[in-house]
């Protein structure tokens, strides 16, 4: 992901919007990402993403976390 500030924006806007059909490119105001431009069709894709898609792929990454040892304990020791 491209990086720019609100001035480039203000100066280059023609070309983020054609940068941003090819990835996406986040915003920064005083060093921090505040906004992200995409792409209408990324938009679409990720706003028509299922629910339950989303549910499976948690479901997945649990199952392969717990085959490789992750455990409710050592999951709180590390966000601690």
């Amino acid at each position: 992901m491209r990086y720019v500030t609100v001035t480039d924006v203000g100066r280059r806007f023609a070309v983020l919007l054609d940068e941003a059909q090819r990835e996406p490119v986040a915003i920064r105001r005083r060093s921090r990402a505040v906004a992200v431009t995409l792409s209408i069709e990324e938009y679409d894709r990720l706003r028509a993403l299922d629910v339950t898609e989303f549910d499976h792929f948690c479901d997945r990454v649990a199952g392969k976390s717990a085959a490789r040892g992750l455990t409710a304990r050592k999951l709180q020791w590390l966000s601690s």
